[in-house]
């Protein structure tokens, strides 16, 4: 009689020495790749552990320092570490992108992209159809701008290109939008630079809002891209964009005196420090040459209480020898607030009073804290102060409008 043929299964169950047993094979060949991400690692967890750059105190120091200027100047090793540069160290870098057509014209070896005749998985069952949602009455769109038009935006793109680069501004995490979305800041969103021109706050078709949303800022915007468009979208909309395309943005710059200048913008933190005031002031003279100008205010500078520095005013020629009323007030924190004055009149300098008076002794007095400037514009300036973008802006006392610099 025949013995039974062993099966498969037989012989698989009945493998004595594990002749047939099999590992898997790894490799622990590393790649030039792998290995110039684990030296920018090295980088990253060095600032993990020391919240900062690597410096030249010491030699283990220098030699990342080093390591990270040669990537910071290669362009190509840049594109490969900026998945990992957890921390931005190499600053702003234009990635490639893959388009929609470049992933369809890939060779689809298993079909993957074959949707076939039964489009099912498109039909969503849960969410209300297209025309019973109501239509929105308007959609922002990037539309191009003249290259005549692009030119001066052009410029300062290239500028604050040029000031990350030689570290004067730095790109930081963009986190709450009614704080850090200001008029006059430069943003990132999908690799591409923007700057938030201008925006007003008002909300359109808010009659069946909820009272906790008609509450929050919004309001159309006027946004130029570095690639040359332009958008209105509203402010919302571009917080959205911004936090969704990476949740960049820039920090801004002064030089020099400007840049020992802050502005406490409503985060004042335990350890922060009340430097002085800011305050804005108008005249209650009964000299008809005072009394008749429109919008004169008076810029000026108190260290300690704004009431104490003006108490005097009547005695002083600075308050043209007459009680003031306080318009305005400014806390400054952590820097000087005499620097943000002279700031503020340089600004305004065009538009300085020029007048002469006398004292009680005959002496001419000239005083040039005055300005003849509507007061919203004032209010204006010190917001692009706060935001640290006034040195791209200018005044111009004919039309008593600020204006982005041209040049």
């Amino acid at each position: 009689m025949d013995k039974k043929k062993p099966t498969l299964e037989d012989i698989f169950n009945d493998d004595e020495f594990g002749l047939l047993e099999s590992k898997v094979k790894t490799t622990t060949v590393k790649t030039d790749e792998d290995r110039l991400v684990d030296s920018f690692e090295e980088i990253n967890t060095f600032f993990d552990k020391n919240k900062r750059e690597p410096s030249t105190s010491s030699m283990s120091e220098y030699g990342l320092l080093a390591r990270l200027k040669n990537f910071r100047q290669n362009e190509v090793q840049k594109k490969v570490l900026k998945p990992y540069d957890r921390h931005d160290l190499l600053g702003y870098v234009e990635m490639e992108k893959q388009t929609i057509d470049d992933i369809l014209n890939e060779e689809d070896d298993f079909g993957l992209l074959d949707a076939g005749t039964n489009l099912d998985i498109f039909k969503f069952k849960h969410i209300p159809k297209s025309e019973d949602r109501a239509e929105t009455d308007f959609v922002a769109k990037r539309t191009p701008i003249k290259e005549k038009e692009f030119k001066k935006y052009e410029e300062m793109f290239l500028q604050v290109h040029r000031e990350i680069k030689e570290g004067k501004r730095k790109i930081v995490e963009f986190k709450d939008v009614e704080k850090h979305l200001q008029k006059g800041r430069f943003y990132i969103a999908d690799g591409i630079m923007l700057y938030l021109e201008d925006v007003i706050f008002k909300r359109e078709n808010s009659e069946n809002l909820k009272s906790s949303t008609k509450r929050r800022k919004d309001g159309r915007t006027r946004t130029i891209f570095e690639n040359g468009t332009l958008s209105n979208m509203f402010y919302r909309s571009l917080g959205k964009t911004i936090y969704n395309g990476g949740k960049k943005m820039i920090t801004d710059t002064f030089e020099g005196q400007t840049q020992e200048l802050f502005i406490n913008s409503g985060l004042v933190n335990e350890e922060d420090l009340q430097t002085g005031w800011i305050y804005i002031l108008k005249s209650k003279s009964t000299n008809r040459e005072i009394a008749g100008i429109k919008d004169l205010y008076k810029i000026g500078f108190a260290s300690n209480s704004v009431d104490d520095r003006i108490k005097n005013a009547k005695k002083e020629a600075t308050y043209l020898f007459a009680d003031v009323k306080k318009v305005a007030t400014y806390k400054v924190y952590n820097r000087n607030a005499d620097k943000l004055e002279s700031l503020l009149h340089r600004f305004f300098a065009s538009a300085c009073l020029d007048i002469d008076l006398f004292n009680e002794k005959g002496q001419r007095i000239n005083p040039r804290e005055w300005f003849v400037v509507p007061f919203e514009i004032i209010e204006e300036a010190v917001e692009l102060i706060i935001n640290e973008n006034i040195l791209n802006h200018e005044y111009d006392a004919e039309s008593q409008k600020i204006s982005l610099k041209t040049n």
